[in-house]
């Protein structure tokens, strides 16, 4: 019969120290008793050992001898290795070799030749077997018994061959393997050597169930090791003087403890492990997390340095090659979830440009465009500024890639009520950012920085570039200074563009939302054409005028309220100090806003060639030379045309 770690012998240990102390330490004793019992039971839950007799085999080069002195009557064979063993002991534990003895022996006695190239897990666990069949003492561990467990069922060691059979013992021990972490992560790695015996076995199936169980639920609850760790290091570095560990589990453990630990796993049993902790409904950010610390593990594309000496892995993990990282890559893609917000764009975006290098299938590189696109508004500028592989592309930047990020962004946030709006929007209305408009603001300003980056190839065809700013609405700027900034960044790299071209360009943005300061910029700059200057101009007048009209209906009403009562009899409230300095601070706006519009007229001076042109300017647009501050103060008052047909008259010109 197999026997575990002798607990057995520490109760009767305990027994007797409580008969020889004094009563004042027995709760002392019981306190050391229950950790040491704790501490073995963490190290040895792992191990059981079969048979009692000594080691009964030795090897000599690729032969396994018997040592009891009797003759060897069958040989196995399995590959270039050998076994010299005996009929009885095996024939006493197996079904199969009880067959194929009676089969293969000679009627003259002679030796019985067995091949068994087929066997699970080869000569390295029929080894085990033999010794088994011998009743040598064998460990069973966690890296050996899905091996055993394989072979057994191989042989057919069943309890029709002996009570107690390796079928038997190997089925027990592996369920205390699935009850602790640890194990099960070895034993399911294990699993890969004898793949299709495993999984006709379901070993492999009930693996990942226990280990997705104790991956969804709290760590503390099963003692479960911390990853990276050895054992020495898990139980924790407070010691008592006898060696007892009183810390011996892992404290503060977050939902990411399981990472590491699955990392290791190849892609098939890690991909089952991450559907099962889905079906069992773990967080979607987790599994996104794990995920993301699996692929930066094997794609050294992805930048992040890993290190494979792991203490509780004995193989360190190689590099894969180019194709198996695709494979990699591809089925990582189809394994994060679709949920927004899972996966952050920046990981979504470093995924796209590694498929790109690893020439992933379409379809991969479609799925990760859209997962882009449906959060495009949580990037930033450096993550989609991604580098043009393709041996056509003549631009630095991959401009149709970003081009079908921003129509998947632009088509998964249209909304009806929203283009069902007036096309009239108060500005303000912009500026608060509204729940509708926010994230296409956020787009449209990521887009504008963006054509500024990529103004400056030479390379850029016209096209792409107005193709790419058409896309974000016009309602999606609040300003369109952005916009502005990236046109002139272009006319001034692409100097050899028509006039029509820059007109056309130009129509990217809307003059009347433009900055002051971009204003002031725009109407000196020559690269913009003619037409685009007057408009600035236009629209920079029209704004003064409002705002000079403004002052006047603020003063008006300050009149007003100075003596609301009239001439009923009521006494008159004394405020001429707030008024004086209210129509003085009035004044001076006034004054320079003058000074502003006469900067305006010279510069347009310098625009028009001919005389004949400013005259023709001036008299359409109705520039006048206005009184001198010193006038206002002898008049009083400043007369100003009717704003209505003042702004008729100056709209259908700029029409035209």
């Amino acid at each position: 019969m197999p026997t575990k770690w002798p607990f057995q012998f520490y109760v009767e240990t305990l027994f007797l120290s409580l008969s020889l102390c004094s009563s004042s330490f027995l709760f002392l004793i019981y306190v050391l008793f229950i950790l040491l019992i704790k501490l073995v039971h963490t190290k040895y839950m792992a191990y059981m050992r079969l048979g009692s007799k000594p080691e009964a085999f030795h090897r000599e080069g690729h032969t396994w001898l018997c040592t009891t002195g009797l003759q060897s009557d069958v040989t196995v064979e399995i590959g270039e290795m050998s076994f010299n063993l005996h009929k009885f002991p095996l024939l006493s534990r197996s079904g199969l070799l009880a067959n194929l003895i009676e089969e293969h022996s000679g009627e003259d006695g002679s030796e019985c030749v067995l091949k068994l190239n087929g066997i699970p897990g080869g000569a390295k666990a029929f080894e085990l077997v033999a010794k088994f069949c011998y009743g040598v003492k064998i460990e069973l561990t966690a890296l050996n018994v899905v091996s055993l467990r394989c072979v057994a069922e191989y042989l057919r060691m069943t309890e029709d061959y002996g009570e107690a059979n390796l079928i038997a013992q190997t089925e027990a021990f592996l369920n205390e393997v699935f009850s602790n972490w640890s194990d099960s992560i070895k034993a399911l790695e294990t699993c890969e050597e004898v793949l299709s015996y495993a999984e006709e076995l379901h070993i492999i199936s009930r693996c990942i169930d226990s280990l997705a169980m104790k991956a969804c639920a709290d760590p503390d609850v099963f003692n479960l090791p911390a990853a990276g760790k050895t054992d020495s290091q898990n139980q924790g570095s407070i010691v008592l003087w006898n060696g007892i560990s009183t810390d011996a589990k892992p404290q503060g453990l977050g939902e990411n403890w399981w990472f590491e630990d699955v990392s290791y796993l190849n892609l098939p049993l890690y991909r089952r492990l991450i559907l099962a902790v889905e079906s069992r409904g773990m967080k979607l950010e987790t599994i996104a997390a794990s995920l993301i610390y699996y692929a930066k593990k094997y794609i050294p594309l992805m930048n992040r340095p890993s290190s494979f000496n792991n203490p509780n892995h004995g193989n360190a993990v190689s590099t894969p090659s180019e194709a198996d990282q695709r494979v990699l890559l591809e089925e990582i893609v189809a394994l994060l979830p679709n949920t927004k917000g899972v996966t952050s764009p920046k990981f979504l975006l470093r995924l796209l440009r590694t498929a790109m290098v690893l020439h992933t299938s379409p379809s991969c590189r479609d799925s990760l465009e859209k997962k882009v696109g449906a959060q495009l508004d949580q990037a930033v500028l450096i993550d989609i500024l991604i580098p043009n592989i393709c041996a056509s592309g003549e631009t630095l930047y991959d401009i149709d890639c970003v081009q079908r990020i921003l129509d998947n962004f632009v088509s998964s946030s249209q909304d009806a009520s929203l283009f069902s709006s007036p096309c009239i929007v108060e500005e303000n209305q912009y500026m608060n950012g509204t729940d509708m408009l926010t994230p296409m603001t956020m787009v449209a300003n990521l887009i504008d920085g963006f054509l500024a980056e990529i103004a400056t190839d030479v390379n850029l065809k016209l096209p792409k570039f107005e193709a790419l700013a058409a896309t974000i609405p016009d309602y999606a700027r609040s300003i369109d200074d952005g916009i502005y900034h990236a046109i002139d960044v272009y006319l001034k790299a692409h100097p050899w563009l028509t006039d029509s071209e820059r007109e056309q360009l130009c129509r990217l943005m809307n003059c009347q939302k433009l900055s002051l300061e971009a204003s002031t910029h725009a109407a000196q700059n020559e690269r913009l054409p003619l037409r685009v200057i007057v408009q600035v101009l236009f629209f920079e007048q029209l704004r003064l005028r409002t705002s000079v009209s403004g002052w006047f209906f603020v003063s008006e009403n300050l009149d007003n309220s100075q003596n609301p009562c009239g001439n009923l009899g009521f006494p008159k409230i004394d405020a001429s100090q707030d008024r004086t300095e209210v129509v003085a601070d009035m004044k001076e706006r006034v004054s320079e806003l003058e000074k502003e519009c006469v900067n305006m007229k010279q510069e347009l001076q310098k625009l028009v060639k001919t005389k004949r042109s400013w005259k023709i300017f001036s008299s359409r647009f109705g520039f006048r030379r206005k009184a001198q501050p010193s006038n206002l103060k002898e008049s009083g008052e400043l007369k100003e045309p009717a704003p209505s047909t003042v702004q008729n008259k100056e709209n259908s010109d700029v029409a035209q």
